[in-house]
């Protein structure tokens, strides 16, 4: 009886950490598809910004989707965010990526569909947001989607918050 209720409480506690992460990568993916035309030179210049500010981002987004697609899943916990840290346990990251791409199979290819800089995001601290989206493919499944939400951390870094595959 006793064990029972311990796994019980554990699969509750990994499903609301993917529910969570699932809420906070559907609303990244819908700002996503919201789209911006800047009509000012002022609106240039921040476009300009934002823009420097993905192109930043995208390197440490897919030096970090290696370590997920070579199974480095700890690593890949260790090199997230300390928000995304303090949200999910290293062990329970490990068995929510693992149990969500395994039906993929091997990682095959990526690319770049989308890129969008935020600077708050509901639901989310106050800091400097990056959303990519990339076409995958995979062994399993040849068209997959992608969806990987950064911060910039006090020490000039872009780390993982979010991570999505569909």
């Amino acid at each position: 009886f006793f064990p029972i209720r311990k796994v019980e409480r554990r699969f509750m506690k990994l499903r609301n950490v993917i529910l969570a992460g699932i809420c906070l990568l559907s609303l990244a993916a819908s700002l996503l598809a919201q789209s911006t035309k800047p009509t000012a030179p002022a609106a240039e210049t921040k476009a300009a910004d934002t823009s420097a500010k993905e192109k930043a981002a995208q390197p440490a987004a897919e030096s970090w989707l290696v370590l997920v697609d070579t199974a480095k899943l700890k690593e890949s916990w260790e090199q997230a965010a300390q928000v995304f840290q303090k949200a999910v346990s290293k062990e329970d990251w490990a068995s929510a990526v693992q149990q969500a791409r395994e039906p993929l199979g091997k990682f095959k290819a990526r690319k770049l569909k989308f890129s969008q800089y935020k600077d708050s995001l509901p639901g989310a601290p106050a800091g400097e947001y990056v959303l990519l989206q990339y076409e995958s493919s995979f062994e399993a499944m040849e068209k997959a989607s992608e969806v990987i939400s950064l911060t910039l951390e006090k020490d000039g870094k872009w780390r993982v918050v979010g991570y999505f595959v569909r």
